[in-house]
């Protein structure tokens, strides 16, 4: 049970909550998600297993494709649905050219201010547990890149957009902002997240389908092994010896034959097609076991 099981989180868990359900589910205290989804929001939750959990770190910038509602009329304390109001419900009725007005500014590469209520960090410390005590938070602005933002539907006050986009791009921002524009405030009321780097929502099970797997003792059938995790890393099998050698922490050396083009680094993978480890490159050819699993 090494690799990632893509989970369509429900609403109204935190993220902590799935990991602590996959916990008891797959048997292992070695869970951990890539990429926090709030309460509010749904879609895919890739957590990784065992010694997959070690692979985290390459994982870190990956895209996000999202859709979400937004709801003009008023804006909220966390911009989504889940605060409270900060103003009454204008509750305009918009149109497709408006809604394309509001949202052209959020394409590109922009400032953007994270939410006060969120899993930014202040000082080691996340925004959302200094904000839930009153102690004054100052967020500041960092740059985010908005690679497509189409608008899906626009009914009433509500407006559905698709955004795919860098890490760490806060949609309930993008809503906020929206709102600020329009000078009756808005905020998101739906979130759902449809890929997360390689992973994609018709990869994910809902937490139903997986304790319907673990009780029947299947929940392999979920999961995606580790050797085939990061695709844009070639792969190089690795004989017996050369395992031996990897697992004492010495360089290896690769097949000259194959293509592998700038790549920096390589899978190391065993005949039982078991991740053993990730290799930097130091010489033409020749790989250092930067880690091993």
């Amino acid at each position: 049970m090494n690799g990632v099981i893509v989970v369509d989180k429900p609403q109204g868990w935190t993220s902590h909550d799935v990991v602590n359900r996959m916990r008891r589910l797959a048997g292992t205290k070695k869970v951990g998600h890539l990429g926090t989804l709030d309460p509010m929001a749904t879609g895919v939750l890739p957590l990784l297993l065992n010694k997959a959990t070690r692979l985290a770190q390459f994982f870190s910038m990956n895209e996000k494709t999202y859709e979400g509602t937004v709801r003009f009329g008023f804006a909220t304390n966390t911009y989504d649905a889940e605060g409270e109001a900060t103003s009454p419900d204008a509750a305009p009725a918009l149109s497709l050219d408006q809604a394309e007005r509001l949202f052209a500014p959020f394409r590109g590469t922009f400032q953007q201010v994270p939410p006060i209520v969120s899993a930014k960090k202040i000082n080691g410390r996340p925004a959302h547990e200094l904000a839930r005590k009153n102690i004054p938070v100052e967020m500041k602005p960092v740059e985010v890149t908005v690679l497509a933002l189409d608008i899906v539907r626009v009914e009433g006050s509500e407006v559905d957009i698709r955004v795919h986009c860098t890490a760490g791009t806060y949609l309930r921002s993008i809503a906020h902002d929206a709102g600020c524009l329009l000078g009756c405030g808005a905020h998101l009321s739906r979130l759902r997240r449809i890929q997360s780097g390689a992973f994609a929502i018709a990869q994910a099970r809902t937490l139903e389908q997986l304790g319907a797997l673990a009780e029947a003792g299947t929940l392999t059938e979920a999961l995606i092994p580790s050797a085939q995790l990061l695709p844009g890393i070639p792969l190089e099998i690795v004989d017996q010896i050369t395992e031996t050698h990897i697992r004492q922490g010495r360089d290896f050396r690769v097949s000259p034959f194959r293509a592998r083009g700038e790549a920096r680094l390589v899978k190391a993978v065993n005949g039982d097609g078991e991740l053993i480890a990730i290799g930097e490159a130091v010489l033409p050819n020749i790989y250092h076991p930067m880690l091993v699993l």
